[in-house]
């Protein structure tokens, strides 16, 4: 995440146990990255967001999905 804080601060502890979530959910990069980025407007109403979804599975590809949110 990088983001541009509206009038509230996301708690970093808060932050990392919702990523957490994510672990063992079998949903696709792009739908991941979706998710978090609405998530984290929704809670904190951003001026701007980024999102940048850094994956290596297991014997697979690695890739990155990035989402952005500017508010207007």
């Amino acid at each position: 995440y990088t983001y541009t804080p509206g009038e509230s601060c996301v708690e970093l502890k808060s932050l990392k146990l919702y990523l957490q979530r994510f672990r063992s959910q079998g949903i696709f990069y792009e739908s991941v990255v979706n998710r978090l980025l609405d998530d984290f407007v929704r809670a904190s109403q951003p001026r701007r967001c980024k999102v940048v979804g850094a994956f290596t599975p297991r014997g697979g590809i690695s890739t990155n999905v990035t989402c952005e949110f500017v508010s207007t």
